[in-house]
């Protein structure tokens, strides 16, 4: 909404011609999501102290989490707040991309809301019906899916990494691509939110990766200089990936050990979402797995730990998953384990972006 205000009185005052940088307005989104998230912070944890909008605990969960009992939930709203504000206010708006991730974050956020509510009206930490939850973010993923593979110019083709010239057309699969890793994002991040922070550190640090990937994919010279797809106007996600990163520094201002508040189902499906998304759009959708190797990591302990109980009538790989719940019963502290993850997803991030060199 600036950039449509302001950028054209660049022919009037000179200094307005900052406004066309996507640099100059990533950065004010951060700084403009952040400013918000701690501004509203405070007032908004009270308020859902009021409601009594707690978090319901596992009863199967480790049983240091019991003290958690209270804690104000649904959090994710001021994260969502923040991003969709900041990136109305900083994004180019003529850009269809930032629309459809708009839509995936709003629309998988009042998934979650309402399994949020759902739980706190039941007052247990079920939620809404596993299929009718995951049916409703496949309606939304393949709308995104059916979009992006009509939209003039936009390829099927998916980029692997570290290969160059490796470029398979998946033609219609194309669709079902996004749809699985729309939805799969979203459920690994909601997967991985189950400590302080866990889940906002490494989004956060996702969100921050592929800023560089949509810009670098958004600059016609620069993509090609890398041997990269070359996406027009998929620069302009490094805005809305700018005002999550901010959104999520912001947030985790409240949510760090110990938490003051927890982000909810309508904070880690929005965001996961919104990742799974901004991956396809910019053509690095099988580095989503390196990227989100932490929410891979999680996703795939569940899988293994259900998958081998059955099989074996009841044995575990895992004392407990996802698997950050096993190395808290293994005996390491809750900050411990929080850290360490952040750490793995840095590393990750770095072997990421190192796939722009190593083809």
């Amino acid at each position: 909404m600036i950039y449509e205000f302001l950028y054209p009185l660049h022919t009037v005052f000179s200094s307005f011609n900052v406004f066309r940088y996507i640099t100059f307005r990533t950065i004010f989104a951060s700084i403009t999501a952040l400013l918000i998230c701690l501004v509203l912070g405070r007032w908004f944890i009270e308020k859902l102290q009021k409601m009594q909008i707690d978090q319901q605990i596992r009863e199967d969960g480790p049983q240091t989490h019991l003290v958690k009992k209270g804690t104000p939930t649904m959090g994710g709203m001021l994260i969502l707040f923040a991003v969709t504000v900041s990136t109305i206010l900083w994004a180019n708006l003529s850009v269809v991309y930032i629309w459809l991730v708009l839509l995936v974050t709003v629309g998988f956020g009042l998934i979650g809301f309402l399994d949020d509510y759902r739980k706190l009206a039941v007052r247990n930490s079920r939620g809404v019906p596993g299929k009718i939850r995951l049916a409703a973010e496949i309606i939304i993923a393949l709308f995104v899916g059916v979009v992006l593979y009509f939209k003039p110019g936009f390829s099927a083709q998916v980029t692997i990494p570290f290969f160059k010239t490796v470029l398979p057309n998946l033609g219609w699969g194309y669709i079902l691509l996004c749809v699985f890793i729309i939805v799969g994002a979203a459920n690994a991040v909601n997967l991985t939110d189950g400590l302080d922070g866990l889940a906002t550190g490494p989004a956060g640090i996702c969100f921050v990766t592929y800023l560089l990937f949509a810009y670098f994919a958004g600059n016609v010279k620069v993509a090609h200089y890398l041997q990269i797809p070359y996406v027009p106007g998929a620069g302009e996600l490094s805005v809305f990936c700018g005002a999550f990163m901010g959104a999520a520094l912001g947030f985790l201002w409240f949510n760090a050990h110990p938490a003051e508040i927890f982000m909810g189902d309508v904070g880690s499906l929005s965001m996961g979402g919104a990742l799974g998304t901004v991956a396809i759009i910019t053509k690095q959708e099988i580095l989503l797995a390196i990227v989100g190797g932490v929410f891979v990591m999680e996703t795939f302990s569940v899988i293994f730990q259900v998958g081998y109980f059955k099989l074996t009538g009841g044995k575990r790989i895992f004392r407990m998953a996802p698997i950050h719940h096993h190395f808290e019963l293994k005996g390491w502290a809750e900050p411990k384990v929080i850290v360490r993850f952040w750490i793995i997803s840095i590393l990750l991030a770095l072997l990421a972006i190192s796939t722009l060199k190593l083809r």
